[in-house]
């Protein structure tokens, strides 16, 4: 059990004794009848249970639902309750939601409210993508774009720009960490995680908790030993090390999706479509890395990249390629006691590529992610790294594919050609996502896709032509 404290909708919370795998969102329907936060799919994919989080990071819109309450320690909470002005003056885009008509059963109206207030908050104007979280089946999206973009011009009403001046001295909770007993930890270090995590290695490591939550929600796992790793400050930096970047584990998905549009902006791209803005807003690098997942969007994409993997037991780190990590589903080289503190990449590589393939555009897992990255020299190909999710059990590279289009002209026969060995290379299962058969046309398809990209033709999946 441990000691949590916040602020909710302006008014200071200190709550001891308080399970660690509680969520925000049982907190507070059952706890306090704040019922105006939805609970729908209870797994972060519907949006009904968004709210509002601001530390120093910002404000961002989560998922109450797969937010536990160590995780909020030290943050103010705007629920929809507390989005209108304290004397019940609407807040901008509540009041724009009733003058375009946004809702009609109202069930996920809270939800939206919340989302569009957190980006009214920030300036953030790309609807389609913030919205992409937020799922309704009756109303319909053309009314509630239409209502967030009327509120635009709006000013920020003044009582939501006081939770951005919170500081953890306003709260009366013992300090920065709070109190903290029995085997859950929140670390505020990497030093004090790994000497931690060293005396508890079967713990469960928790970043933001978009994969965990299910475990605890869906599964009902028991989780006897967690640490919470949001405060873990050092490993949450991205840093510029000239030709390259160093990526902490602890970097949201957002924050990379938003460092990458400089440098790799089709990285960028495929990050953008990595579930929803409220769980890119929570989810780390070094979780999407750690997790293992054959079909996880970050590792292909990072793999392409040639991005080195860093990680810590104890005192002791290592270093290795990414690609090496990945030994079996769901297996990795991760030792006992050991942690992902983070990758490093090229800042630069200009033939790189990534195609995500799904049954949906947003808010999807991908059927298929391929990504490319060659060099190339006298027109030549020089080097080529090829990897793939969801063609195998494991994240992995196209090794037969790679060496034959080592000194090639990359062009659309050069890779028609090539494509075939993609066979030699993955032997893909079929699943409701998609069949063995379906997997492999489509990699030898993005190879191809992907020679047409560096020629300059379209292939955005975005565009229509007639």
């Amino acid at each position: 059990m441990t000691e949590v404290a916040f602020l909710l909708n302006g008014t200071q919370v200190v709550l001891k004794g308080v399970s660690p795998t509680r969520t925000l969102l049982e907190y507070l329907r059952e706890d306090i009848a704040l019922c105006g936060t939805k609970e729908g799919c209870n797994e972060g994919d519907c949006g009904a249970c968004t709210v509002i989080v601001t530390d120093g990071a910002g404000a961002k819109a989560l998922n109450a639902c797969i937010l536990f309450l160590p995780q909020i320690h030290g943050k103010a909470i705007r629920t929809v309750e507390g989005i209108s002005a304290p004397d019940g003056t609407a807040h901008p885009v509540q009041r724009e939601m009733h003058r375009h008509h946004g809702s009609q059963c109202g069930f996920c109206t809270p939800g939206f409210i919340a989302s569009m207030a957190a980006a009214h908050l920030n300036g953030d104007r790309d609807h389609d993508t913030t919205l992409a979280g937020n799922l309704c089946r009756c109303t319909g999206y053309a009314p509630i774009v239409r209502a967030a973009r009327a509120a635009e011009s709006a000013p920020v009403p003044a009582h939501l720009k006081t939770d951005a001046a919170f500081t953890l001295a306003q709260i009366s909770s013992g300090g920065e960490r709070g109190t903290r007993e029995g085997a859950d930890s929140r670390p505020q270090s990497m030093d004090e995680l790994a000497a931690w995590y060293a005396a508890h290695p079967d713990a469960t490591l928790i970043g933001g908790a978009t994969d965990v939550g299910l475990w605890v929600n869906k599964q009902h796992r028991d989780l006897p030993k967690i640490a919470f790793l949001n405060g873990v400050s050092d490993m949450a930096q991205i840093t510029d090390l000239g030709a390259r970047l160093h990526i902490g584990a602890g970097v949201t998905i957002e924050a990379l999706r938003l460092a990458m549009a400089a440098h790799h902006p089709s990285f960028a791209e495929l990050l953008r479509r990595y579930a929803s803005t409220q769980i890119r807003n929570a989810a780390t690098i070094g979780g999407n890395i750690a997790n293992g997942s054959p079909i996880g969007d970050g590792p292909p994409a990072l793999i392409a990249l040639g991005a080195v993997l860093h990680l810590r037991q104890g005192d002791a780190t290592r270093d290795l390629p990414l690609e090496d990590f990945f030994l079996d589903y769901r297996k990795q080289d991760r030792r006992l006691g050991e942690f992902v503190t983070g990758v490093t990449l090229p800042k630069s590589a200009p033939h790189f590529r990534a195609y995500k393939i799904s049954k949906r555009f947003d808010q999807d897992i991908s059927a298929v992610c391929g990504c490319f990255n060659i060099e190339i020299a006298a027109g030549k190909i020089t080097s080529a790294r090829v990897a793939f999710g969801g063609m195998a059990g494991i994240p992995k590279r196209a090794a037969a594919v790679e060496a034959a289009l080592i000194g090639q002209a990359l062009n659309p026969q050069t890779a028609a050609e090539i494509a075939p060995l993609m066979s030699r290379d993955f032997s893909p299962l079929s699943d409701m996502r998609a069949s063995k058969e379906y997997r492999l046309s489509i990699a030898q398809n993005l190879l191809i896709r992907y020679a047409h990209d560096l020629a300059g033709a379209p292939t955005s999946v975005m565009e229509v032509r007639v």
